[in-house]
């Protein structure tokens, strides 16, 4: 019974060289996860290669107390960026102290890496055969140095069931989101994103914006029409009425959407109703026809095609986990599992 209480512990390894801000981003989302009745849903701690200071590629170090002993006890292992990864990014190999500190790890444990921490994964062998990502500026070297990876370099992150990883910087915050969801489902992922004031979900699937230049500030953007969009999921929506809310032709509208968004607005019409059924299937013991209605897509049959493509499980499935997990969605995937966090296509 005592095991059944243990909080899921979240270990982040410190490297030298390490990005604070992409240290900060797991005790960030994962600490503010909570459960009903208020108590934290994960425990995060930071270790490093040996205690005392890790040096950061900003003008001050950080202090970590514990060594990489500490990974032997983790749920999930989480490895951020680190500018001076040497050989592991120079030729693709572990150091001896890096490969002792992962040897650690737990067989089952989950592994996440944020941005260049995909290096680290890779090198010790655990990304050989799985989809992965990185930052985009680093994608091709990625591939050129780890052939065995299947690198997408056009992703925010993705999910292969044990192994997570993400692209550059703010993705680690979307990863680290979509984990909460998996882990909890859609309510309290997003309450963690109402609380960090981010948006609440980015389809792993969605571009890294490589290139895109942003719209001009002085231009009027898609924003009023989402607002409009989110208060009526439930209603028919055409095109046109999206793109009379700001005043645009439809072309303008949608390639402006597009440029701000990275997907359609018709992909992103069905991520947010797959969102709102997600809510509901939580939330609510509403028939699955109600759920189809209340979500906007009607038919029971349309959202068992949506949730199915979305999720990797259907509508009832995903209700019976989430029931049976107390609360938790659990690893809510395919039987082959997924390549790429699921979204529409571009």
């Amino acid at each position: 019974m005592e095991s059944e209480k243990r909080v899921h512990r979240v270990v982040v390894l410190a490297l030298t060289g390490l990005l604070p801000f992409e240290l900060g981003i797991p005790h960030r989302i994962f600490g503010r996860a909570k459960g009903p009745d208020g108590r934290p849903l994960y425990e995060i701690l930071t270790c490093g290669l040996a205690p005392g200071p890790v040096r950061t590629d900003a003008d001050f170090a950080i202090h970590v107390e514990h060594g990489p002993e500490l990974l032997a006890t983790a749920d999930t292992v989480v490895v951020p960026a680190s500018y001076e990864l040497g050989p592991v990014y120079e030729e693709g190999r572990l150091t001896d102290e890096l490969a002792a500190a992962l040897a650690h790890i737990r067989p089952g444990t989950r592994l996440v890496s944020i941005c260049t921490g995909g290096y680290v994964l890779a090198a010790a062998g655990y990304l050989d055969g799985r989809p992965a990502t990185t930052h985009w500026a680093c994608a091709e070297h990625f591939q050129r140095l780890f052939p065995a990876v299947r690198v997408d370099p056009d992703v925010l992150y993705t999910d292969d069931g044990d192994v997570l990883t993400s692209a550059g910087v703010a993705a680690g915050v979307d990863l680290c989101l979509h984990i909460v969801r998996r882990d909890h489902g859609a309510t309290v992922a997003n309450e963690v994103a109402r609380r960090t004031v981010v948006p609440p979900h980015r389809e792993g699937g969605q571009a890294q914006f490589v290139a895109r230049p942003m719209p001009e500030p002085q231009l009027a953007t898609t924003t009023a029409a989402r607002a409009w969009v989110l208060d009526r999921l439930h209603e028919p929506l055409r095109l046109t009425d999206l793109a009379r809310q700001e005043a645009m032709s439809v072309r303008t509208f949608t390639r402006r959407f597009r440029e701000e968004s990275g997907v359609s607005p018709g992909q992103w019409i069905v991520g947010r109703r797959v969102e709102r059924a997600r809510q509901l299937l939580e939330q609510t013991e509403l028939p699955m026809e109600q759920v189809a209605r209340d979500s906007g897509f009607g038919t029971a049959q349309s959202l068992r095609k949506h949730v199915q493509a979305a999720l990797g499980v259907s509508p009832t499935a995903y209700r019976r986990t989430f029931r049976e997990t107390g609360g938790r969605a659990g690893n809510l995937t395919s039987p082959d599992g997924p390549s790429v966090a699921a979204g529409p296509a571009h």
